[in-house]
C-alpha cells in the first residue's frame, strides 16, 4: 500500500472518530489535532471552528508523512491556514499541484473556495474516492465537527495537492 492510499485510509478513519469544536454543549476534543501549534500559542478557544487544515495535518502526519507545520515555502502563515498548504504545493517542486479540471485520487487533498465564506482557500480536505461529478472527502471542521462528505465537481474545487509517497521534508 501506497503512504498516498494510507492516508485516505487515515483520513477516512479520523474523520469518523468524531472530532469536534465546542458544539452542542460539548468540550471540544481537538486538542490532539492542534497540539502542533501550541507553541505558536494556539488555543483551543481560538482554533475553535477553524482547524480543517489542522485535521489536514494531523492525517497528513498519522500516515507516516514528514514536514513542518511551516514549511519555508509557505509565506503567508503556516498549515494551519488553508492558503499555505496551496503556497507550498507551488513552490515546492516535490509536491504536486493540480487544477481543479484533473482527476484527483484517493489521498490528495482538495482545497476549495466558498464553501463556508465567500473567501478563497475557505476549506480543506483529503480525497477519499473520485466519482464521476463527485468526491468523497475526509473533513475536519464541517459544521466543528469531523466527517465524511460528499461534494460535487463544480466551482468551489481550487485545485488538489498530490504528496508523493514517503514523502520527508
Amino acid at each position: 500500500m501506497t503512504t498516498k492510499e494510507y492516508l485516505a485510509q487515515v483520513a477516512r478513519a479520523e474523520a469518523l472518530k468524531c472530532w469536534h469544536g465546542a458544539v452542542m454543549g460539548l468540550k471540544s476534543n481537538i486538542q490532539p489535532i492542534i497540539e502542533p501549534w501550541a507553541g505558536n500559542k494556539w488555543t483551543l478557544k481560538e482554533a475553535d471552528g477553524l482547524w480543517c487544515a489542522a485535521f489536514v495535518y494531523h492525517c497528513c502526519r498519522t500516515a507516516g508523512y514528514d514536514f513542518p507545520i511551516r514549511p519555508r515555502e509557505c509565506a503567508s502563515c503556516n498549515l494551519a491556514g488553508c492558503g499555505a498548504w496551496e503556497e507550498w504545493a507551488k513552490e515546492d517542486n516535490r509536491i504536486g499541484w493540480r487544477g481543479p479540471a484533473c482527476q484527483p485520487q484517493p489521498g490528495d487533498i482538495v482545497l476549495f473556495d466558498r464553501v463556508f465564506a465567500n473567501k478563497v482557500h475557505d476549506h480543506i480536505g483529503i480525497v477519499l474516492e473520485n466519482r464521476p461529478n463527485s468526491l468523497i472527502t475526509a473533513e475536519g471542521n464541517l459544521g466543528n465537527v469531523s466527517g465524511v462528505v460528499e461534494r460535487p465537481k463544480d466551482g468551489h474545487i481550487r485545485g488538489y495537492i498530490s504528496l508523493p509517497d514517503g514523502f520527508v521534508y
